[in-house]
C-alpha cells in the first residue's frame, strides 16, 4: 500500500501543471547562483566553473536546460519510463521495457543510500534545472515541471544505446498481451543499421611528432545527441567534452591530465535464459536444478495519453533468479539477465571525469559499472591503452553465450564478474597506435593486438567491419601524427567495402556486353566511371553517388537471399553478395541507379556532394528537411562502406535529396603535453536555436571535415570569451 501511495503521489508531483516552488528553495538557488560563473566562449560553448563539483554540477545542468530543454526532458521522460503520457499508447511498452528494471521507488532508495558525494551532485542536478525552470516561466514542459534528484539514476548510461535499448519491445509486447512474436532479427540485421558507434584512436609519443600522446574522440550518434561543455571547480574537476542532455559528466572528453572515448561494443554484458515454466495453482513456477521455484510477480498500472485524457493499463511483470521476463520462445519464457547497478555506474561515469593518469583510470574502472561500451585512452605521460568493455560475467564456455541458454541448468547462471585484469585490453603496444571502430579487439594494434585464443568466446564475439580495416591500414602508413594529420586520418576517404563489389560489376557488364543481344551501350560510360574510381569518397565525385544507390541496391537484394540462421559480419556479406547474385542482376541494378538518379537529378552524372546534405532549420528533435532550402554539401558516408567519417543520410518526405541525420556528432582531436591542445567540431551549432548565431556556424566545417581550436586555459578563455553570467542572469 506505501508503494502504490509513493508512486501515486510522485506522479502527480511530476505532472505537466504548473509548477510551485516554496521561497526557501528559490532562496538556496539563488545563493548557489551566484558561486557559478558561466563565460560562453565565441563559438557559445558554456565554460562552467565553481567551488565545489556540485556548484558545477548546478550550473551545467542549468546551461543544458538553457541551451535545450526540450532535450533534457525528452530524456528523462524516456529514462523514468513515462514516453506513453506524451506520445500515447503506441509508447506503452517502451514504458513497460524501463519497468522491468528500474522504478521511482527503486531509485529513490538508492539516492537515499548514495555516499555523500554523489548525492550531492544529484541534488545539484534537480537545483540547476529546477532553477532554470523557475527563472524561465515561458518554458512550458510536456510533462516535467519539477526534476528530482534520484532521476539521473536512472538515465546513468552516457551512450547512445543504453542496455535495455537492446530488448526488442514487439517482443515484449507479444508476451504480455499473449499474442505471437512473428519478426525475425538476424545477426545481419544488427550490423546493417545505421551508424551509432564510433571511432576511436589513441597514438603514442612514439608515433606523434611533439612526442606526446593524441586522441582521436568520434562517436557516430544521431544528431545532437550531446552538447559541448567545459566544467571547473576548485576541488579538481577541469573535463571538456561531451555531455549527453541532462547528464552531469563528460561522457566522451578529456581533462588536464587524460582522454577516454567510448566505442559501442559487444563483450557480452547480458545474457537471454530459456526458461520452463508450469502453472500450479494460480502460480507459475519454473526449473532450476531438480528444483520448481516460484515465478515473482509485480502488478504495475501504466498511464498513457487519449484524446479524452490519461487512461491506464495493467500489466503483471514476471521474474525468475534470472531477471524479468521480456519474451517467449514456444512454451518456454525468455529472461533477461543484464547489469543493473545505476549507483556504480553513475559514480564510475562521473569518477572517471578527474582521473590522473592510467592507474587512477583504471581504478575507478574497477566499479564495473559500463555496460556497454569500450574504451580507448591516452594520457600526458604518453600511456595509451584500450579496454575491450567492463561489466563481463563470468560464465561457463560449455554454453554458447550468443544464444538463449538453457534456464533450468545451474552451471548457465553467472560466476561473479571478470576482474579488470582478465578482460581483453591493451596498453602501449610497440606499434604505437590503437584503434577501435565497434569492430574486433584482435585487431586494436595491428599484428600487436591480443590473441583471441587467449579469451572465453563470450569476452570479444565482435567481428571485424571495413572501419576497422581502414583505420588499421590509415594508422599503420603513418608517423610522426599531428592534431591536423590526425583529423586527416579520420576522414581518410578509402572505402574498402567497394574494392571488391565494383569490381564484380565491372566483370559483370562485360560478360553481358559480349553477348549478342546486349544492348548495354548507355551503361558504357557509367561503367567506365566506376572503374576508373579509386573508392574514395568525395563531395564532387559522380562514382560515389553511382557506387552508393547501386551498393544499397545489391545489399537489398542479397539480404532476401540470407538462408536461416546463416550468420554475416559485413566483410562476409560482400563476399556473399558478390556470388549470390548474377551478372544480369548486377547490370540491372546499374540500369535502375542511372535511371533514377537521370529522373531526380536531370542527370546521372551527379556529384555525390550534390545528393548527400547537412542542413538544420528548426532544432527540433524531429528535424525537418527541404530542398529548397540552404544546405551544405558532405563527401563522407554511411561506415557501412568503410567510411570513418560517419554520415547516414536519406531522403524525407517531399524531397530527392538527402540528408544526414546520424553519424558523425561531438569531434575532437587532443594532445596531451605540458599544455593540453584540442580542435573540435559539432554538426550545425552549439545552440538548438534558430534565431541564434550559434545555431549553424559549424555547419560548412562539419561539413567539410574541418575543426575549431577549443579553449581550455583561462587566459585562453578570457581572450575568446562571448559573455559571462550567473544562472538566472
Amino acid at each position: 500500500m506505501r508503494s502504490l501511495f509513493l508512486l501515486t503521489f510522485l506522479f502527480s508531483a511530476l505532472s505537466a501543471k504548473p509548477q510551485t516552488f516554496r521561497p526557501d528553495e528559490i532562496a538556496r538557488w539563488q545563493k548557489r547562483a551566484k558561486t557559478v560563473t558561466i563565460a560562453r566562449d565565441t563559438w557559445d560553448i558554456p565554460h562552467i566553473s565553481g567551488k565545489t563539483d556540485a556548484d558545477v554540477v548546478f550550473g551545467l545542468l542549468y546551461t543544458q536546460c538553457e541551451d535545450d530543454f526540450a532535450r533534457v526532458e525528452e530524456n528523462y521522460i524516456d529514462a523514468i519510463g513515462r514516453m506513453a503520457e506524451v506520445n500515447g499508447e503506441t509508447a506503452l511498452y517502451h514504458d513497460l521495457r524501463a519497468r522491468l528494471f528500474m522504478d521511482t521507488t527503486q531509485a529513490i532508495a538508492i539516492y537515499r543510500k548514495s555516499p555523500k558525494w554523489l548525492k550531492s551532485l544529484l541534488d545539484a542536478f534537480a537545483d540547476g534545472t529546477n532553477y532554470y525552470l523557475y527563472s524561465h516561466p515561458h518554458i512550458k514542459p510536456r510533462l516535467l515541471t519539477r526534476f528530482q534528484p534520484w532521476m539521473p539514476l536512472m538515465f546513468s548510461e552516457g551512450s547512445i544505446g543504453g542496455n535495455i535499448s537492446v530488448i526488442s519491445t514487439e517482443r515484449l509486447k507479444a508476451f504480455y498481451t499473449n499474442t505471437q512474436w512473428t519478426s525475425v532479427v538476424n545477426d545481419f540485421d544488427k550490423y546493417d543499421r545505421e551508424p551509432t558507434g564510433s571511432n576511436g584512436f589513441a597514438i603514442a609519443p612514439s608515433k606523434s611528432a611533439s612526442k606526446n600522446a593524441l586522441l582521436l574522440i568520434n562517436p557516430h550518434t544521431s544528431f545532437y545527441f550531446r552538447s559541448e561543455v567545459h566544467v571547473t571547480s576548485e576541488k579538481g574537476l577541469n573535463a571538456y567534452g561531451a555531455v549527453t542532455w541532462g547528464q552531469f559528466f563528460v561522457y566522451q572528453g578529456f581533462n588536464q591530465n587524460c582522454g577516454w572515448m567510448h566505442t559501442s561494443g559487444n563483450a557480452d554484458s547480458m545474457d537471454e535464459y530459456v526458461e520452463t515454466v508450469e502453472k500450479r495453482n494460480g502460480a507459475y513456477y519454473y526449473k532450476h536444478g531438480n528444483e520448481w521455484r516460484l515465478v515473482k510477480t509485480e502488478k504495475v498500472s501504466l498511464p498513457y495519453k487519449t484524446d479524452k485524457g490519461l487512461q491506464r493499463k495493467e500489466f503483471t511483470i514476471y521474474r525468475t533468479h534470472h531477471g524479468p521476463v521480456a519474451g517467449q520462445l514456444g512454451d518456454q519464457w525468455i529472461t533477461i539477465s543484464m547489469m543493473n547497478d545505476p549507483l556504480n555506474a553513475l559514480a564510475q561515469s562521473y569518477l572517471r571525469t578527474k582521473a590522473k593518469d592510467y592507474e587512477s583510470y583504471k581504478q575507478v574502472m574497477k566499479l564495473n559499472g559500463n555496460a556497454t561500451n569500450n574504451t580507448v585512452y591516452a594520457d600526458r605521460n604518453g600511456t595509451i591503452a584500450y579496454w575491450h568493455g567492463n561489466f563481463v560475467p563470468k560464465r561457463n564456455s560449455k554454453f554458447d553465450w550468443s544464444q538463449p541458454v538453457d534456464g533450468s541448468d545451474p552451471e548457465a547462471d553467472w560466476k561473479g564478474l571478470h576482474a579488470i585484469d582478465e578482460i581483453v585490453q591493451v596498453k602501449n603496444p610497440v606499434n604505437g597506435w590503437l584503434q577501435n571502430c565497434n569492430s574486433t579487439p584482435f585487431t586494436v594494434a595491428g599484428s600487436n593486438s591480443p590473441a583471441k585464443s587467449q579469451y572465453p568466446t563470450y569476452m570479444a564475439p565482435d567481428e571485424e567491419n571495413f572501419r576497422g580495416v581502414n583505420a588499421v591500414r590509415v594508422l599503420g602508413r603513418k608517423t610522426d601524427f599531428t592534431l591536423d594529420t590526425l583529423i586527416a586520418a579520420a576522414n581518410d576517404p578509402h572505402l574498402p567495402g567497394f574494392e571488391g563489389l565494383i569490381p564484380s560489376l565491372v566483370q559483370a557488364y562485360q560478360t553481358q556486353a559480349e553477348k549478342p543481344e546486349g544492348q548495354l551501350k548507355t551503361l558504357a560510360e557509367a561503367i567506365d566511371t566506376l572503374r576508373n574510381w579509386n573508392t574514395c569518397y568525395g563531395a564532387t565525385s559522380v562514382a560515389t553517388s553511382l557506387a552508393v544507390f547501386w551498393g544499397e541496391k545489391i545489399l537489398r537484394m542479397a539480404r532476401q537471399r540470407v538462408p536461416n540462421g546463416q550468420r554475416f559480419d559485413f566483410l562476409t556479406f560482400t563476399d556473399f553478395m558478390i556470388k549470390n547474385t548474377t551478372p544480369e542482376e548486377k547490370v540491372k541494378l546499374l540500369t535502375e541507379v542511372v535511371d533514377e538518379l537521370t529522373r531526380d537529378f536531370g542527370t546521372w552524372k551527379t556529384a555525390w556532394g550534390e545528393i548527400n546534405r547537412f542542413q538544420r532549420l528548426t532544432g527540433k528533435i524531429s528535424e525537418t528537411f527541404d530542398d529548397s532550402k540552404p544546405s551544405f554539401a558532405v563527401g563522407f558516408m554511411p561506415s557501412t562502406w568503410g567510411s570513418l567519417a560517419a554520415f547516414g543520410a536519406r531522403t524525407y518526405p517531399g524531397t530527392k535529396k538527402r540528408y544526414g541525420s546520424v553519424g558523425n556528432s561531438f569531434v575532437a582531436v587532443v594532445e596531451f603535453g605540458e599544455r593540453v591542445k584540442a580542435k573540435t567540431v559539432v554538426n550545425g551549432g552549439h545552440s538548438s536555436n534558430p534565431a541564434s548565431p550559434h545555431f549553424n556556424d559549424q555547419g560548412a566545417l562539419f561539413s567539410a571535415g574541418k575543426f575549431k581550436d577549443i579553449w581550455f586555459y583561462p587566459e585562453d578563455i578570457r581572450q575568446h570569451v562571448g559573455k559571462t553570467y550567473h544562472p538566472g542572469e
